[in-house]
């Protein structure tokens, strides 16, 4: 048996209190203003460990994107209820995002207008992204998960919910209710509606 039977788990052990070190940092002075020497830093370890982990600052970034696009994909599930119309389903699972990553100070720092681009720029190019809102139109009835126009497309008025927010949760609310839900459930959009 070998003696590092243990490795992977370190491994992602270790990734994950880098992840979490770079959060921290990312709440407090913007996504933008982080560097790699002050994630190393803030994580217990030296710049070439953190650089073993991570290549590169982008590939830091999209690790971290992708692991709480996961964690809110789960708790989007969890709080979905069961059936339903497609249409409002896709607009309560958008809801819940947005909800979830304005809650959330580390989070919610991807959005800021330092990081805006920075998050915009990976969400438009991310699979994983790209799967999670697939996942939840699956889970709605609406294709499956290679359903990619369409998640693309909820995707960025996630995004634009998060840059530039509604006046309140029911606005918000409202205008997806009116512009998305009767595209997901095929229906078509009269002009005044």
């Amino acid at each position: 048996m070998s003696r590092d039977w243990l490795g992977d788990e370190r491994s992602d052990i270790a990734a994950e209190k880098i992840l979490d070190a770079a959060g921290v940092l990312f709440a407090d002075r913007g996504v933008a203003g982080v560097g790699m020497g002050e994630i190393a830093r803030a994580a217990g370890c030296s710049r070439a460990t953190l650089y073993r982990y991570f290549e590169t600052r982008r590939a830091l970034h999209l690790s971290f994107v992708h692991r709480e696009t996961r964690r809110i994909g789960a708790a989007i599930r969890s709080r979905l209820p069961a059936g339903g119309e497609p249409g409002e389903l896709v607009v309560e699972a958008m809801l819940i995002a947005v909800r979830l990553v304005r809650a959330d100070p580390i989070l919610h720092a991807w959005f800021r207008a330092d990081g805006a681009g920075l998050a915009s720029e990976i969400a438009g190019s991310s699979v994983v992204i790209e799967t999670f809102a697939a996942a939840f139109l699956a889970d709605a009835g609406i294709g499956d998960e290679r359903n990619s126009p369409t998640a693309r497309w909820i995707v960025r008025i996630i995004l634009s919910l998060l840059i530039v927010p509604g006046t309140d949760d029911t606005e918000e609310r409202a205008m997806l209710t009116r512009f998305v839900a009767p595209l997901i459930s095929g229906e078509s959009l009269s002009a005044d509606a």
